[in-house]
């Protein structure tokens, strides 16, 4: 490494997730808000003394130090900017989080900034410990992080005839990435069908600013079909199924079973 290289820099970033390296580090998978998705070892992060521990647990969003290395860069210092301590302490919060965090590390790669996407992720951690209404706040991650990556959905018009989509049961086409009216979604085998109150949410959610959805609380059995059909959009997206949705649907029978009895 020539003298003219940066050697070391700082950077703000949210923690996605690590794995066990070696006998006592940890890489670390980090959204960081000057430099975009990034991986970092974090030496000696398992040893008791360790000062670094706390600081890197997944949620946290830390100011790290952190030093080029030859293949990974190596993180020197790290100091808590919001630990999102409500999410670890609540089971239901803690799956939605790994949900949100599990869906945007799928979808990124190492490319660079993106200082809108730490936003969304830093806002929706703090909506997810402080909202009640945990699945108005996903979905509405869901929403934006589908118009971010360039995914949106196209709910108002025909996909592929163009007419206005009336207030009336529909399809939507993961293959083509929008809602297709009775008259087209016959003929497309991968359209799921879409009830109207379904699709009513979809586009609230689409075309408002949280502000305007944040006391939103959607009925059960209209956020249960409105998951499926955005589970079954990510799914086609990404080629694969996400981990994270199968156990967040056991923890939340496990809540609707213990408040039933």
């Amino acid at each position: 490494m020539s003298p003219k290289e940066i050697r070391s820099y700082r950077t703000q970033a949210i923690v996605l997730g690590h794995f066990e390296f070696g006998e006592a580090d940890r890489i670390l998978t980090l959204l960081s808000y000057q430099r975009g998705k990034i991986k970092a070892i974090a030496k000696g992060v398992r040893k008791i003394r360790s000062h670094k521990a706390g600081h890197l647990e997944p949620f946290t969003n830390v100011n790290l130090f952190i030093a080029k290395g030859r293949n990974l860069d190596i993180i020197t210092q790290a100091e808590t900017v919001n630990p999102h301590m409500g999410l670890r302490e609540d089971l239901e919060r803690m799956a939605f989080a790994s949900y949100v965090v599990e869906a945007l590390d799928r979808f990124t790669y190492e490319e660079g900034q993106n200082v809108a996407l730490f936003r969304l992720l830093e806002e929706t951690l703090t909506r997810l410990e402080q909202q009640s209404n945990l699945t108005t706040v996903v979905h509405y991650y869901e929403v934006r992080l589908l118009d971010l990556l360039g995914f949106r959905p196209q709910l108002f018009d025909c996909i592929d005839c163009g007419e206005d989509i009336l207030p009336q049961d529909q399809f939507f086409s993961p293959l083509v990435g929008g809602v297709v009216c009775p008259k087209c979604g016959g003929a497309r085998a991968e359209a799921i069908p879409v009830e109207k109150d379904v699709l009513r949410y979809f586009r609230h959610l689409q075309r408002s600013n949280w502000g305007q959805i944040r006391d939103v609380i959607i009925p059960d059995h209209i956020e249960k079909k409105l998951g499926h059909l955005v589970e079954s959009y990510l799914t086609y997206l990404l080629e694969r199924k996400l981990n994270s949705p199968e156990f967040l649907r056991e923890i939340r029978d496990q809540k609707r079973n213990q408040t039933q009895q």
